[in-house]
């Protein structure tokens, strides 16, 4: 019931307000029965612009930090996080991905709509990086459709490190639902997962326009930590007094 108070009542309009969303392809999301949309993700505003607009209760795989933060603001993060239905999931150990994998398939053998960053955090650049293969291994498993979604306009409304976004206008493209029943049976080869993420993020890129770097957005954001902090090194070698 809060969920749809929040989204109908509290938050939706607001969102409205400051996004101004405009939303392409809305007819590419099923009115009921299991689906995955699978998005690129760039601002912590993602998490709230799509499911505002969409018709449907749509259910995110969360990071299990938005649950655990402390005092007064985490435990009230935690209580919104769960009371819009938001599934923790531990990034962390061995086992995380199969977690993850677990709860997706949960929420779609019930019928639902799950929300998917295949990208597995946000981008920290503003570019599309390569996808992690649950999402395949969700939709095989499941038997379900993929529908690539791509948002445009928030890095730049609230890119990482801002807290409240700027007023602004931003796009929310869904494209044609993804079938890959071609593939039943076969979500536990690892190729294939790799070959139908790829379709997915491809999808996606199509969409969004993003520029597309073929590596693990935690890779690249260390790799470019690394190199601004040789940068910043003084430079050895000079004559000494």
């Amino acid at each position: 019931m809060f969920y749809y108070v929040l989204k109908y009542v509290l938050l939706g309009p607001l969102l409205r307000l400051v996004f101004r969303p405009r939303i392409e392809g809305l007819e590419n999301v099923p009115d009921e029965g299991p689906a995955i949309v699978a998005g690129n993700h760039l601002s912590v505003s993602d998490h709230f612009v799509m499911p505002a607009i969409l018709r449907r209760r749509i259910t995110f795989l969360a990071k299990a930090e938005y649950f655990t933060g402390p005092g007064l603001k985490g435990r009230l993060t935690a209580a919104f996080f769960h009371s819009v239905g938001q599934i923790p999931v531990d990034r962390s150990g061995k086992g995380a991905g199969q977690a993850a994998i677990d709860e997706g398939l949960g929420v779609l053998r019930k019928g639902e709509l799950l929300g998917i960053y295949p990208e597995g955090t946000r981008s920290h650049d503003g570019r599309l990086y390569k996808g992690r293969v649950g999402v395949a291994a969700m939709a095989l498993g499941a038997g379900v459709k993929v529908i690539p979604c791509a948002m445009v306009g928030t890095f730049e409304l609230q890119p990482p490190g801002r807290k409240l976004p700027r007023m602004g206008r931003v796009i929310i493209r869904f494209g044609e639902p993804l079938d890959f029943s071609r593939f039943a049976g076969m979500e536990h080869e690892r190729a294939v997962l790799r070959a139908v993420t790829d379709e997915i993020i491809h999808e996606i890129m199509q969409l969004s326009g993003q520029e597309y770097v073929d590596m693990y957005a935690p890779d690249a954001k260390a790799a470019q930590a690394g190199e601004e902090a040789r940068g910043k090194q003084p430079r050895s070698g000079g004559r000494q007094r």
